[in-house]
């Protein structure tokens, strides 16, 4: 069969495939069977860690690198991307306030701060964007997103009428939000804000009891986090009029996504749809024949809105078969079957250790994807 246009469009393959790197591996171990195919490489993500480049990648964008106020207040270099002719700015919250940012040991949530993801988001209307989509995910805080608006010109005061100081537990003391000093061009900015979890803002299901611990959150700081949260919640709600806390999606990254409904008037959306309207992928895979997809895992997680589901379903819309690779395959892995994938291989060839894995990548990848390519013509002839 000739195979006239093949569209691959993976995640990466975290620590050590980018996904543009994975679809390249991918193109080329299938031009060993079908050197003369039409190849659309539509770097993916869903939201989270990678969005920034693989949407630069897709588009041809820039990345835009700066230092900003890290979780703990020291200085960490961080990064947003620009693409669209740079009307569009992609920024994941964690490259300022993620995580990886902290050491185990020193991780706090009940100080860490949102304040550099407002100076990326400064900074990226600065660059002219007019549209910023904000990746919720793999944060170090538990702040409601106010470090971002402190950092933008909001005052979050206490009763007494004095600032208050970076950090979620700060926010016990929150009695008044002054918004006179905000930056005006918030309101000319469309925003969005990706984030593939439901949680609301505060309770047993909220940021601080089911992130927080992960974030260095004893049992006591969750207590304090959530009331905090709920305190912060209420100040918006008598004040503005606006209910974040029951929103769902408000409790992602700490609280971000509610800070991003209140204070950037933003919407919250899946992070693999806002990934699949910005790169164009149901345009790119028109007339296509066959979508190669692939993430690092593949498992019964897979389903609730990782990029191979996005990819297949979009697919399956045009009735185009979709075969997913992945580094490895985990429990439950069969239920993407019943979600657009037609079929799905491990790349690894045998047991090796995880640093081995990582580190053959991507010759397993062009392996495995001439060898995909190899039955599916078998199957064809």
């Amino acid at each position: 069969m000739n195979q006239r246009k093949i569209v691959i469009a993976p995640d990466s393959f975290k620590e050590s495939l980018t996904a543009l790197e994975a679809a390249e591996a991918i193109k080329k171990g299938l031009q060993y069977i079908w050197p003369d195919a039409d190849y659309v490489l539509v770097p993916m993500a869903d939201g989270g860690e990678g969005t920034v480049r693989s949407l630069v990648d897709a588009l041809h964008g820039q990345i835009i690198t700066q230092e900003v106020t890290g979780p703990l207040g020291k200085p960490v270099s961080a990064f947003f991307g620009l693409v669209n002719d740079g009307t569009t700015a992609i920024i994941e919250m964690a490259a300022a306030s993620g995580i990886e940012h902290i050491k185990p040991e020193d991780r706090n949530p009940l100080i860490a701060t949102t304040y550099g993801v407002g100076e990326l988001i400064r900074s990226a209307m600065d660059h002219g964007a007019n549209h910023i989509i904000l990746g919720l995910g793999g944060s170090a805080t538990n702040d409601g997103g106010c470090g971002m608006a402190q950092a933008l010109g909001a005052r979050l005061l206490d009763d007494s009428g004095r600032e208050l100081g970076f950090g979620g537990a700060a926010l016990d003391e929150l009695a008044s939000i002054d918004l006179s000093c905000f930056d005006p061009r918030i309101k000319t900015i469309r925003f969005e804000a990706a984030t593939d979890v439901t949680n609301p803002l505060t309770g047993t299901q909220g940021a601080s009891a089911v992130f927080g611990p992960q974030k260095g959150a004893s049992e006591q700081d969750v207590c304090k986090l959530d009331h905090a949260l709920k305190n912060f919640s209420e100040v918006v709600n008598r004040d503005f009029g606006i209910d974040i806390d029951r929103v769902p999606g408000a409790g992602a990254a700490g609280g971000l996504g509610a800070g991003a409904i209140f204070f950037l008037n933003s919407k919250l959306r899946p992070g693999i749809d806002l990934v699949i309207k910005e790169s164009g992928l149901k345009q790119k895979l028109s007339g296509a024949s066959l979508v190669i997809t692939g993430e690092g895992k593949i498992d019964g997680q897979t389903v609730y809105g990782k990029t191979p589901i996005g990819v297949a379903r979009c697919a399956k819309e045009q009735h185009i078969p979709v075969i997913g690779l992945a580094g490895s395959l985990g429990n439950g892995c069969d239920a993407v079957l019943s979600h657009g994938i037609d079929a799905f291989f491990s790349i690894v060839p045998g047991a090796v250790s995880l640093e081995i894995a990582l580190h053959e990548a991507k010759a397993n990848l062009i392996r495995t994807a001439a060898n995909v390519a190899r039955v599916w013509q078998m199957a064809k002839n």
